[in-house]
């Protein structure tokens, strides 16, 4: 099921967002410092606890328990995360139709070298528009994807 995230799903959330990025970006940004000293689960977790609103734009999959997690602004998809024990068994798939068919999103960035989110993007009917621009306090390009 998809439903809107709640301050109890903060720690869950937190999981998902700090393990994905460190699996899937320690490779492109080779930056240990951020990957373990400033990406962590307790800081993220205060900070959803603290301000309960950075979740209102926030969807999870549960099933069971909290399985991948889904940010939208606007009708843009900001974050979309499935834990890695749960990666190819269709969540990321449940969770981009409701974004597209349930939110009406259209458009997300990715970063330009991570080639598996773009693939799957391109798998849901996202293509690239050409824009790309230097993802902020980086060297790294992110490009649009637009459906």
């Amino acid at each position: 099921m998809i439903r809107r995230a709640t301050v109890d799903d903060a720690s869950r959330i937190a999981e998902i967002l700090v393990f994905t990025k460190r699996m899937n970006y320690r490779r492109i940004f080779q930056n240990d410092k951020v990957s373990f000293g400033e990406i962590q689960v307790y800081t993220l977790v205060k900070e959803y606890m603290d301000n309960p609103d950075k979740l209102e734009h926030i969807w999870v999959y549960d099933d069971v328990f909290v399985k991948g997690m889904l940010h939208i602004e606007g009708d843009k998809i900001d974050e979309l995360y499935v834990d890695s024990f749960f990666e190819n068994q269709g969540i990321g798939g449940k969770l981009i139709q409701f974004a597209i068919e349930q939110q009406n999103c259209k458009t997300l960035w990715v970063l330009e070298k991570n080639t598996d989110a773009r693939r799957f993007y391109e798998k849901h009917g996202f293509a690239l528009t050409g824009a790309r621009t230097l993802e902020e306090g980086t060297t790294e390009y992110i490009v649009e994807m637009r459906k």
